[in-house]
């Protein structure tokens, strides 16, 4: 039996980050005024994401500074960040 050695194919690789891709993405930054439940309701109110969903985001928040917490179009992105600064916290909309 012969076996056939075929080259290794490397996907392209894409930089990931703001001002890559398409859409649009909502930051949400750190702060000591907040509490995990504020932050968690606020971006179940704004994004409809589940319980669980935000409070991951909310960890990455208090953990990692910041977090990505909602993908979509511009305006979609614009009104979700309006709705999370009611409650006092950095949010940044950039494209992706």
């Amino acid at each position: 039996m012969s076996v056939q050695v075929l080259p290794e194919v490397v996907p392209e690789r894409r930089e990931q980050g703001p001002g890559t891709g398409g859409g649009w993405i909502v930051i949400v930054y750190n702060n000591d005024r907040n509490t995990y439940d504020e932050v968690t309701n606020i971006l179940i109110q704004a994004t409809s994401c589940t319980q669980s969903e935000a409070e991951m985001e909310t960890w990455e928040v208090d953990h990692l500074g910041k977090s990505v917490v909602h993908h979509g179009e511009e305006d979609e992105c614009q009104r979700a960040a309006s709705v999370i600064r009611t409650i006092g916290i950095q949010v940044e909309v950039v494209q992706e």
